[in-house]
Parts: structure tokens; sequence; C-alpha cells
């Protein structure tokens, strides 16, 4: 069975050219190369690396929207067996946010709702997220956001699991959440949120894993061993580079096949 990747987009050009995504680009090093994959070059590089399924993000900030679930759904029509989608919506506008959760996200085409809270500058406790949490619930879905610090250069609190993620996990016991991009510096507040509740998952988008932290590859072999899923965040980084040294990890078969599939089969239903 072949990877699943929780973390990528086909990157439009809106959303190619926002200001904060610069600093992305150059630390993997891409300022000379285009950012704006075709479905064609996605499953190329889903291909390389044995992946079978890519979760693919739309994405909507203050400014308005970067890729729309509505281009989203078109991605996924393009190669319906190997994509499946994560809905966003807008936060200043709860109501259409909930619509929008009712209208999408179907469990089967679209398996999620992602938001990152640095775009918005809100942490997770914001009131304006409390309906589309409910609304996840009500359509059986996972929230997936991001945790840790912010590579674009923008502030890095609203990653901060305690208190903001946790508050939600408390108010939100039924809801099932993935935290993207590991939550380095944070691993311990990481650690200790898995321990506490049992339906917060972290995904290892934005590293390639041989850059993982020593602490997070050890959480990998023990209490995250259920909890840890593959993602890229692809463009930015490819799966065959996020995996180039995966054996290097010293993750059991068992551990492996966890991480690369089994948790996120489980979690989004797939």
């Amino acid at each position: 069975m072949g990877a699943i990747d929780v973390w990528s987009q086909i990157t439009t050009e809106r959303m190619a050219n926002a200001p904060w995504l610069a600093t992305l680009l150059r630390w993997t090093n891409r300022t000379d190369k285009p950012l704006i994959p075709s479905v064609e070059m996605t499953l190329e590089a889903m291909d390389a690396a044995d992946v079978d399924i890519s979760l693919l993000a739309a994405w909507h900030g203050p400014q308005g929207s970067y890729i729309s679930n509505a281009e989203v759904d078109a991605q996924i029509d393009a190669a319906p067996d190997r994509f499946r989608g994560l809905a966003t919506v807008d936060l200043t506008n709860p109501m259409q946010a909930v619509r929008d959760i009712r209208k999408w996200v179907d469990g089967e085409k679209f398996v999620g709702v992602r938001i990152v809270p640095w775009l918005w500058d809100l942490p997770p406790n914001d009131r304006r997220y409390y309906p589309v949490y409910a609304a996840c619930i009500e359509a059986g879905v996972p929230f997936c956001t991001q945790i840790g610090h912010t590579g674009p250069l923008l502030r890095s609190e609203t990653g901060r699991l305690i208190p903001y993620l946790e508050d939600v996990l408390l108010d939100f016991p039924e809801l099932v959440v993935v935290g993207g991009h590991v939550g380095f510096p944070w691993i311990d507040e990481l650690i200790s949120l898995t321990i506490k509740f049992p339906n917060f998952y972290v995904d290892t988008s934005a590293y390639a894993v041989h850059r993982l932290p020593a602490s997070f590859v050890e959480y990998m072999k023990g209490v995250g061993a259920g909890r840890v899923m593959f993602g890229t965040n692809w463009p930015m980084l490819s799966p065959q580079r996020c995996l180039e040294q995966l054996d290097k990890l010293g993750l059991s078969d068992a551990q492996k096949d966890a991480f690369l599939f089994g948790n996120a089969r489980r979690v989004f239903n797939l």
C-alpha cells in the first residue's frame, strides 16, 4: 500500500504571488522555479515516491481566496482516485463558513477542513473558529490546522499548542484535530496533548524526515506511533525529498506503515 500525503496543495497564481510565500521559497530553494504545479506534475511527484493519495487543501485568508473550494473540487475531478480535498472557509463570516462546510465537505470527496492560524493572526481558541468546529463534528471530519513556529515572516504565537489548541480540545472533546508542521519548538506540549486528548494527531508536513527533531522521532516510536501522519507541503517540498532518508529513522515496519498510510487512512476514513 502506498503512502498518503495529508498536506499538499496545487497552488494558484494568486497564492504563488502572495508576499508571505517568499520566505518559504528561499527556505526550499524554489526562488528560481515555478510554484504553480499542474495536476500532471503533482501526480508525477506522487508516483516518484509511491504516494497513492494526496489531500489537496483550499486556502482562504483575510485578503481573500488563494485556492478556492471550487478550484480544489476541479483538481480532484482531474484524478479522483488519487486526490481528496480539505475545504476552507472565511472566518469573518461564521454562518457562511458553516454553510460552506455543509456544501463541500461530504466525508468522501472533501474529507476535512483546514484553517491556518498564522494567516489570520488568530489563535485557534478565537471565537470565530467555534462554529467551524461544530460544523466539522456535524460532518464527521477532522479539523486540520498548523502548529509550531511559522515559516513566513509572521507571528508564531498562534501556533502554540498550550493554551490555544488545548482550549479547543477541552471545549470540543468530539472534535478530531490534525496539527500540521510538527509543532517545533513546542514538542513537549505536543506530547502532552497527545497523552491527554485521544482525538489529537500531527503530521510531518514542511519537513524532510531527516530534518525532524530528534525528540519528535522518539515520539514517533513511542506514544506518537498511532498519531503521526506523513505530509509534504507540496509543492514547497516533494514527496520524494521528504521520504528519501526514511529508513534512517529506525522505525519498525509497523511504525513506518502507520506513519505513511495507516493513521491517515483511519483518521480521514480513506
